[in-house]
């Protein structure tokens, strides 16, 4: 399961947006803290300590201890991420403050796992889905979600419904959509249509020909 990550943060009490750039240029994000049953709170975090935490996680769904100036610890689940579209500056950050029994919904990385037999007879696996979004509660999200495709042969998919997730996980797509599949390599489908094309154009024999030919 995914371990919180501490990420000091300091109370700000100043707003427009020409007092928000200047904080930018002092290294720091402006944030908030918002949910719980309480007020919003306006805070600012390292900008690079945060980049750091970003850089190291295997996706932006990230649970933080909060170590908020003067108001104790929050655990606050990462919930928006704002980046300039040029630059791909952070902007702003949203945390959603939970509590451990505050059901979340996080966007995970999908991996696949093992080797397709169908690929071992020379079939192509096609990845479909590579991220997934799940509903759980803090103490059981995963870093990201693990989908064992060994067992595929050629013209065999995996879907969402028959993949085993962690307990208390739960995905949010339907369980018919595609995770992956193991599909006929492209020079063996091409030398079929080739050989059917050949086929359609044989010409065909009909009686009086034969008879001519008697």
């Amino acid at each position: 399961m995914a371990k919180p990550q501490t990420l000091k943060a300091d109370q700000r009490a100043r707003t427009g947006s020409g007092v928000l750039k200047q904080m930018r240029r002092e290294g720091f994000v402006p944030s908030v803290i918002y949910g719980g049953g309480t007020e919003n709170q306006n805070v600012k975090v390292h900008a690079k300590t945060f980049r750091d935490m970003l850089n190291n996680a295997a996706s932006d769904s990230i649970l933080v201890n909060l170590d908020v100036e003067g108001a104790g610890t929050q655990l606050a689940f990462l919930q928006d991420v704002q980046h300039n579209a040029l630059t791909k500056e952070i902007l702003h950050v949203d945390f959603l403050a939970v509590s451990e029994t505050t059901s979340i919904t996080a966007n995970l990385p999908l991996e696949l796992t093992g080797e397709p037999v169908g690929v071992q007879e020379g079939g192509l696996l096609e990845h479909m889905l590579h991220s997934i979004e799940v509903s759980c509660l803090p103490k059981d999200l995963p870093e990201s979600i693990l989908a064992d495709v060994s067992h595929l042969a050629i013209g065999e998919a995996l879907h969402v419904g028959e993949m085993p997730l962690p307990e208390g996980v739960i995905p949010t797509p339907n369980a018919d959509v595609v995770v992956a599949l193991v599909a006929k390599a492209r020079v063996e489908e091409e030398e079929e249509e080739v050989e059917g094309e050949a086929a359609s154009t044989e010409p065909e024999v009909t009686s009086e020909a034969k008879a001519d030919d008697e």
